[in-house]
């Protein structure tokens, strides 16, 4: 086939597909919920047609549901012209590729063994990634400046559809991803009375990814995003109850420290956040924000003695915390 018919086969403009390996029987039907395997590479369009991501290189092929509304759309129609086994490169032009960078960066984050969101560094990933102009790789930071044509070199490994494979998380559609949620947030709770508290951290992180990634597609501030948020925000404190229990206190400090610096109402924010400068003998930390739980919620003054450890306070705090009075 040439260039041109199969960019006509594929009803965009702005793509040029050419084969370089063909595949095997019919094109697969790409339906709703249909899990796509394959290897990609995207080069630039330069001389030197530089790489700029490579799945090969990485060692694991990439996986996608077909209509989950995936970041990069384009994928699936380059996907839906091709044959199982087939290796094709595919010309795109900016109007395809001006979202690539944020793909990639949740790409490499995943092979770095990172989480694809930041959800536990920023309240708001996406807000403070414009805001700061940096997705935290210099490539890609350039990409988004200047969106480029891009090639992408495909390798059709396997189709499946929706009742050949088991559907995790991330594969689930807006609708089901918040049904989820529930029910991971009462999985989480029962682990934690148990005391297992990594395996707790598990499923409230499951359950915040699957809020921030419907999240993402809300308008920031507006009603919708702020109920994403607070639900967000309470399995996050939850999830610093389980890292209290583990020891992890700096990451419990970093955590709700995020909260606070959004929404700085949030008691259990503070007393959570308290409770950890304790252990570290942060005194001076420990004094303001347990001051701040007294000042909005005067009722937790019997809550924080219970649950704080003496042993750890100078005598002066500790008398502040008994009297609840002002410093």
């Amino acid at each position: 086939m040439s260039d041109m018919k199969d960019a006509l086969l594929l009803g965009s403009e702005g793509i040029k597909k050419t084969i370089l390996h063909g595949g095997s029987g019919d094109i697969p039907k790409f339906v709703t919920g249909v899990k796509v395997t394959f290897h990609f590479r995207t080069q630039l369009c330069d001389d030197e047609r530089t790489v700029i991501d490579d799945s090969k290189a990485v060692g694991t092929p990439m996986e996608i549901v077909i209509g989950n509304m995936f970041k990069l759309d384009i994928w699936e129609t380059l996907l839906s012209s091709m044959r199982i086994g087939e290796v094709a490169e595919f010309w795109c032009d900016t109007v395809h590729t001006g979202v690539y960078p944020l793909v990639s960066k949740s790409m490499r984050r995943i092979a770095e063994g990172k989480d694809p969101v930041d959800w536990h560094i920023h309240t708001c990933g996406m807000a403070n990634m414009f805001a700061y102009h940096s997705l935290g790789y210099e490539d890609l930071d350039e990409l988004m400046k200047e969106p480029k044509p891009l090639y992408f070199v495909l390798e059709l490994l396997k189709v499946q559809q929706p009742r050949e494979y088991d559907r995790e998380t991330w594969a689930l559609s807006d609708e089901e991803r918040l049904k989820a949620v529930p029910v991971l947030h009462g999985q989480g709770n029962k682990l934690y009375k148990q005391g297992r508290y990594q395996e707790a951290t598990q499923k409230y992180k499951e359950a915040i990814i699957c809020i921030k990634n419907v999240q993402t597609k809300e308008k920031a501030w507006d009603v919708p995003w702020m109920k994403l948020e607070k639900m967000a925000n309470t399995l996050t404190l939850n999830y610093c109850q389980c890292l209290l229990r583990m020891e992890e206190y700096y990451e419990v400090i970093e955590h709700t420290t995020d909260i606070i610096n959004q929404h700085p109402g949030i008691v259990k924010a503070y007393y959570l956040r308290g409770k950890a400068h304790v252990e570290v003998w942060n005194e001076a930390e420990a004094r303001q924000d347990f001051s701040r739980v007294l000042d909005l919620n005067p009722g937790m003054k019997k809550a924080v003695k219970k649950e704080l450890n003496f042993s750890l306070l100078k005598p002066d705090l500790l008398w502040f915390i008994c009297c609840g009075c002002a410093l």
